[in-house]
């Protein structure tokens, strides 16, 4: 697949690693209960990385219903509910320091490839990989940056992010019960955008006692 990428002033080309001791994270609390994390060039070699997953990973366009009407996603995407089989062993690499760093087993992985500034995600929570009240879910950033925005579930202003390549954007505490997040359109992107995000089988139980 051959997609384009904006360049950024500073951009990681060289091997693919990530910083164990996160080094400049940045948190941001949300609410008492709510917060964002973000570890500003977590990885290096972030542009070998994107075009590794670009080429080798199954991309696809899904389908989604909304109010009664079927309409094609603005973005493709991949799964590997089991991360062993992923095929690209810097992911797993990245997910076994993850898991160590925020004491979550992260054992697989949700990929979504925005080809251009018309590609998005609306509002939305994490509901079928978070089903607990307190859950922690890194996003690697690969490729040219984005706006990422969060609001309160309840309504209000969103709070915005623009993570660059390599960098690594982590919600947690009540992030996926209480507030909704999005990837909005930029119609002058031209570049291409992946974002990794890691998710825990653990987290996606729902408690006992819950329907």
């Amino acid at each position: 697949m051959s997609l384009r990428v904006q360049p950024a002033l500073f951009t990681s080309g060289g091997a693919t690693e990530v910083d164990p001791t996160f080094r400049g994270a940045v948190r941001t609390a949300l609410d008492a209960s709510s917060w964002v994390e973000l570890v500003p060039g977590w990885l290096s070699g972030a542009d070998r990385l994107f075009d590794t997953l670009a080429e080798r990973v199954p991309w696809r366009q899904l389908h989604r219903v909304l109010y009664g009407k079927r309409f094609r996603e603005p973005r493709m995407t991949a799964e590997y509910r089991d991360i062993r089989q992923m095929p690209v062993p810097a992911i797993v690499a990245a997910a076994d320091v993850l898991s160590a760093h925020y004491g979550v087993p992260y054992d697989g992985v949700w990929l979504n490839l925005y080809r251009q500034g018309r590609d998005s995600t609306s509002w939305h929570r994490d509901h079928f990989t978070c089903r607990i009240p307190d859950c922690i879910v890194p996003v690697l950033t690969l490729g040219t940056a984005r706006r990422f925005l969060i609001k309160p579930k309840a309504g209000g202003d969103s709070i915005p992010f623009r993570p660059r390549s390599g960098d690594l954007l982590v919600m947690g505490g009540r992030a996926q019960e209480d507030w909704v997040h999005a990837v909005p359109k930029e119609a002058f992107v031209a570049g291409a955008r992946i974002s990794v995000n890691f998710y825990s089988s653990m987290q996606a139980r729902r408690p006992p006692g819950q329907p």
